[in-house]
């Protein structure tokens, strides 16, 4: 078990996460022995969705962001879904746990809509990314050098384009999160 002793954070919005990039990384990394902790913007029920319109499932969320520290943990998953990643991108508390994980050079990893959560944090400057198709600009715009490929790792952080890339996506994140690396930067505040 490549994660066991690891200690994982997934945020989920309330409302609007992708279901097939939430569940999918949970599986694989709860299946490689990390112990894992969906985090919201308050603790309840997430409601997630298939194709950004059709209904998903519900899941619990462990604990509200205000809760919790990036120091509580190893890593960071974030899952895409463009209504929960703008939901979770306007929320300050959210944008600045992500932060504090590239403040402190921990493997963070991204699919699809996600990564405006980390343009929001600011901590793109300089990085090789990808993304869903529609949000290259934004992500160019906020620093980063964006290509159109599967999986694309930067210094412990992985980025995905979408549903279809799950599998790659999920063999990378427990190797990276499993190694631990990373490329601590300062990030803006």
């Amino acid at each position: 078990m490549k994660l066991e002793g690891k200690t994982v954070a997934i945020l989920i919005a309330p409302r609007g996460t992708e279901e097939p990039e939430f569940v999918q990384p949970r599986d694989a990394l709860k299946d490689a022995g990390a112990t894992l902790t969906v985090i919201s913007t308050e603790t309840g029920t997430a409601r997630t969705v298939n194709n950004d319109l059709d209904p998903g499932g519900d899941y619990s969320i462990d604990k509200a962001v205000g809760d919790v520290s990036a120091s509580d943990f190893d890593a960071l998953m974030i899952p895409g879904g463009s209504v929960g990643a703008d939901k979770l991108r306007a929320d300050q508390k959210i944008v600045a746990f992500v932060r504090d994980f590239f403040v402190a050079g921990k493997p963070v990893a991204a699919i699809c809509h996600a990564p405006w959560t980390l343009a929001e944090a600011d901590v793109l400057e300089g990085r090789k990314v990808t993304s869903f198709h529609s949000i290259q600009t934004d992500l160019r715009n906020a620093g980063a050098s964006w290509v159109d490929e599967e999986v694309v790792t930067d210094q412990g952080l992985v980025t995905s384009r979408d549903p279809d890339d799950l599998p790659a996506f999920c063999a990378k994140i427990v190797e990276e999160f499993a190694e631990g690396r990373h490329g601590k930067q300062k990030a803006s505040a």
